[in-house]
């Protein structure tokens, strides 16, 4: 049972959402499993009516940790579920690497610069009427990010192969993708980039239109 949405998305982004839902079946078996595993953790807060803190983590805070966490507040939004606060940081800081900030905009989200230097801020944007997301790279504790009770969300097999405490963290799930940084400068960069966007958020909106029927 998937949940009904009730709110709507920046009209180019709202196409793109309605397709990936269109791709649910595409997600592999044991893919479902393992996010039915946010599903249950993030229902189980719902039904407590209890916030949710989500925090993606990444070795560099870069690209697929933002990805899945900007997806994540997207989708909390699309299937109306309450009390969803994402965040993403790494084991150390960086910056929230250009090409993901391009596939993201392609994907339909706005995306405005704030500051410059090595490590820019950016303000996303997914809906008119939604939370505007703050996005910048950072190591996973620090202080803008929730200090305990967050659920902890491993985006990378290094961070967390590399990261076995996530201190603070009520729970950890280890949701990997593969970097497409692993193809900067190639003539494939760009379709990567976009595969890789689209790929979490399937599986990111596969696991929050569960919440709401569980």
């Amino acid at each position: 049972m998937v949940t009904t949405p009730r709110s709507t998305l920046l009209p180019e982004l709202q196409t793109a959402v309605e397709t990936l839902i269109q791709e649910f079946g595409i997600i592999p078996e044991e893919r479902k499993e393992l996010l039915a595993q946010l599903s249950d953790l993030i229902a189980a807060n719902v039904q407590s009516q209890k916030n949710t803190a989500l925090n993606f983590i990444c070795t560099h805070n870069s690209r697929r940790s933002h990805i899945a966490q900007l997806w994540a507040q997207t989708a909390a939004h699309y299937f109306s579920i309450p009390g969803i606060q994402t965040f993403s940081g790494g084991t150390e800081a960086t910056a929230f690497n250009p090409r993901a900030v391009k596939a993201m905009k392609d994907a339909g989200f706005e995306t405005a610069k704030k500051s410059e230097g090595e490590n820019p801020q950016y303000v996303v944007r997914f809906s008119d009427n939604g939370p505007v997301v703050k996005a910048f790279s950072k190591k996973y504790n620090d202080p803008f990010n929730p200090e305990k009770n967050f659920i902890a969300i491993m985006t990378c097999s290094h961070a967390d192969e590399n990261c076995p405490l996530v201190s603070g963290a009520s729970k950890r799930i280890a949701i990997t993708y593969d970097d497409p940084k692993d193809f900067d400068g190639t003539p494939l960069e760009e379709d990567k980039y976009r595969e890789r966007v689209m790929e979490i958020g399937r599986e990111i909106l596969y696991a929050f239109s569960r919440v709401n029927s569980k």
